[in-house]
């Protein structure tokens, strides 16, 4: 069957399913290097040093540590390039963003009061954007095998024709939706055309060589204020606590492409297509920390940090759109479109990120330098959308396909008068137990600082390469492309003591 049939709905729609998945989860229990030029300098290591107002997102306990009040502020650049490489193609996109990616500032209040062990108390606020979600990925080649009819397919098999074929798209849940996508744009064809068929054919040409395009483009922002309150014992043990309010906002567009050159037929089939998604979410959230230094020696302290989990209140709107083009020997080429023009509103729901416990070591030189070592540990197999009952699908896969993770950060400092040198490692493990869908993180970083008196410049430099494979699609067409990520991140804070 031939259709020629414009689809123009326009509006809103409220619905309760939804497809989530795992990397949806993943992009807000992820967190990027970022704050203060000193913190970045030294890869964050700064979970038994204190002193900084990014270590507070390590360890609560470091606002006790500060001498004076003080005030930072920073900002950033950020570079992205990402390499794709799909079937031997290889293509490249670079992103630049820039923001204030710190605010926030410390107030201290000593203790005057000589025969109490209690000699400092500290209040403080911070912002940081713990990730920033600005990037672009394009992949281009051809598919031997595979076409992106298999999506349509694997959603349409099993759902009875007659649910969707005389149905209005904002009345369908999300597999059916794909399946009314399909089916009028030419992709898919009803076995039988009886309400209660469940099977349904290609009039993509079989054969392969299906030339592919993929692009994501996101933008947005995961940010983070913090509400500190730690004390300080002896001057020997400091005692801290993090009250966390987290905000989100992201916005996602994929846009795929397919052609391919079967020889033309009788017999109408599709010769190209282009398919569209558009997701928007934003929602807030709610996490704390515990954290306590031990000054051991005067040139050794220890750290212990406890960073809950991530309590997420999240909304989805979801748009989709399908053109496919078809053509047949004598004929004129034909569009078919399938575009809704309905915003999916879904029903919020929750996110629940793990939590994360972070050991520190540093050892101080006097004056003159210091080195700082951190060890974090991370189960992304406790993410869980909730409710617990609607999402037991993509739970159960997160479970079983995410791992415990372990973060080393290496930072070192040395002073030279008013001026200081900085440097810092870090590796992060991948959150797949395959280590191939997200690979490990290596991250290097440097930078300087230099002293005024009462204010301070600090300038700070990071790099931090990924590897990943980027599948364009969660079922049917599950051909990806090999993702390798270079971040180069420039930031500059001002520091004012007051």
């Amino acid at each position: 069957m031939k259709k020629y049939l414009f689809l123009l709905l326009t509006g809103f729609t409220f619905n309760a399913a939804q497809s989530q998945e795992s990397t949806d989860a993943l992009r807000y229990a992820q967190n990027n290097l970022n704050g203060t030029g000193r913190f970045q300098a030294m890869s964050g290591a700064f979970g038994a040093l204190g002193g900084d107002l990014s270590s507070l997102n390590i360890n609560p306990a470091g606002s006790a540590v500060f001498s004076n009040n003080q005030a930072a502020f920073t900002v950033s650049s950020l570079n992205t390039k990402n390499n794709s490489n799909y079937f031997g193609t290889t293509t490249s996109e670079k992103d630049n963003s820039f923001d204030l990616n710190q605010a926030g500032g410390v107030f201290v209040f000593k203790n005057h009061n000589q025969n109490s062990n209690w000699k400092k108390f500290s209040i403080a606020i911070n912002y940081e954007n713990t990730n920033n979600f600005n990037n672009t990925i394009f992949s281009a080649g051809t598919n031997p095998n595979n076409s992106v009819d298999r999506y349509f397919l694997s959603y349409a098999n099993g759902i009875p024709f007659g649910d969707f074929e005389n149905t209005n798209y904002n009345r369908l849940d999300f597999a059916a939706q794909q399946a009314y996508l399909g089916y009028n744009a030419f992709i898919i064809d009803p076995v039988s055309e009886t309400s209660g068929n469940t099977q349904y054919t290609s009039n993509v040409p079989a054969g392969g060589n299906y030339y592919q395009e993929n692009t994501i483009t996101s933008q947005g922002y995961n940010g983070k204020l913090s509400f500190n309150a730690a004390t300080s014992y002896n001057d020997r043990l400091y005692i801290g606590l993090n009250l966390n309010s987290h905000f989100t906002d992201f916005r996602q567009a994929t846009s795929f492409y397919e052609d391919n050159n079967a020889p033309l037929t009788n017999e109408y089939t599709v010769s190209k297509l282009r398919f569209d998604n558009e997701l928007y979410t934003y929602g807030t959230g709610f996490s704390f920390q515990l954290g306590a230094i031990a000054k051991v020696t005067n040139e050794l302290r220890l750290g212990l940090a406890y960073e809950s989990s991530t309590w997420y209140h999240l909304n989805d709107e979801f748009t989709q759109s399908l053109v496919a083009v078809s053509s047949k020997n004598g004929d004129a080429d034909t569009n078919d479109v399938a575009d809704p023009r309905i915003t999916n509103v879904y029903a919020p729901y929750k996110l629940q990120t793990p939590s994360k416990i972070t050991g520190s070591l540093a050892y101080i030189f006097g004056r003159t330098g210091l080195i700082s070592i951190d060890y974090a540990i991370k189960d992304y197999s406790k993410t869980q959308f909730k409710p617990e009952n609607e999402f037991t699908g993509v739970n159960t896969f997160m479970s079983n396909t995410f791992d415990n993770t372990a973060e080393l950060r290496i930072g070192t400092e040395y002073k030279i008068e008013k001026l200081s040198l900085r440097a810092g490692y870090r590796f992060e493990q991948s959150p797949y137990k395959n280590k191939n869908t997200v690979g490990d993180l290596t991250g290097y970083s440097a930078g300087l600082g230099y002293s005024f008196g009462s204010t301070k410049v600090d300038l700070a430099y990071a790099y931090a390469e990924r590897d990943s494979q980027n599948s364009f699609f969660s079922q049917g067409l599950t051909d990806g492309a090999k993702i390798n990520s270079i971040n180069n991140h420039v930031s500059l804070t001002l520091l004012f003591e007051l």
